[in-house]
């Protein structure tokens, strides 16, 4: 089956990269300068360049009025100016990476879940979009729980 992964438009944070640090911080938001060519970016779901501006920010990924509402903190890549979107590719932040990969319903509640090596996320994205019940997954990194990326049926 094929599927979609979407990155965060980059429209919802253009804000934070014109803020001080002071207003950052009234907004759960840190500016930090990437220092480990993994920092992951959740726009172009890519790395982050060494030496680029990013900004720390609490998201809620998963708004709706449900036990499942969530937020995390997520980094966003200020030269990040497209969010990725594509199918049948897996991106390199996913690939690279232990994941979490959760299968909600169309009431957002979660139906099905499994964490996997991000090699073999493509077949795992398949197996639970056959599910004729799961409308979308979300994807996180397994180990620290950031939020990483939607993906759908294509």
């Amino acid at each position: 089956m094929s599927f979609r992964v979407l990155g965060l438009a980059p429209a919802l944070f253009e804000d934070y990269f014109s803020m001080t640090d002071v207003e950052l911080a009234q907004h759960d938001a840190l500016r930090v300068v990437a220092d480990d060519p993994r920092m992951p970016c959740r726009v172009s779901l890519g790395h982050a360049p060494v030496g680029s501006e990013l900004i720390l920010v609490n998201y809620e990924h998963q708004p709706t009025s449900t036990p499942y509402r969530s937020r995390h903190a997520i980094y966003v890549c200020g030269s990040s100016r497209e969010a990725f979107d594509a199918v049948d590719v897996v991106p390199e932040v996913i690939a690279t990476r232990l994941v979490s990969i959760r299968a909600f319903d169309a009431r957002h509640m979660m139906i099905d879940a499994d964490v996997v090596e991000g090699t073999d996320a493509a077949e795992v994205f398949a197996r639970l979009l056959s599910n004729p019940a799961a409308d979308y997954l979300h994807v996180h990194n397994a180990k620290r729980g950031c939020y990483s990326a939607r993906v759908e049926r294509a």
